[in-house]
């Protein structure tokens, strides 16, 4: 009998998962929360320390490297997610918080982050 209820339930817990529909996110809206990311104080605070040529950018900081060329610095873009994610892999030395290793920024914000600051 436990067995049939156990079934049960998962048939149905699958059949709801089948049947919700899939929220679709926009590559604007991405962006849109990547740049909320970069600027915002509570959140990744990026602006904090590196430049970007966004007119909303205001007090930009220059402890770190500006986004400029990203395309350029970053050809595959897994590459500058990797260094969002933890910078000290490539320089030990850094000052830069390793945002995704030590859960600064979760797994959608770090991807938000890349696709707004990859356009520069």
């Amino acid at each position: 009998m436990r067995k049939l209820t156990t079934s049960m339930c998962a048939a149905s817990l699958l059949a709801l998962i089948a049947t919700t529909p899939a929220i679709a996110i926009t590559a604007e809206e991405t962006v849109a929360e990547g740049k909320a990311v970069y600027m915002g104080k509570s959140r990744g605070n990026c602006i904090s320390c590196h430049q970007i040529n966004d007119p909303d950018a205001n007090l930009a900081g220059n402890q770190g490297p500006p986004m400029v060329a990203m395309t350029q610095r970053f050809p595959d873009k897994r590459m500058l997610r990797a260094q969002v994610w933890d910078a000290s892999k490539n320089n030990p030395i850094t000052i830069m918080p390793p945002l995704g290793k030590h859960w600064i920024l979760s797994e959608e914000e770090i991807d938000a982050v890349v696709e707004y600051i990859y356009q520069f």
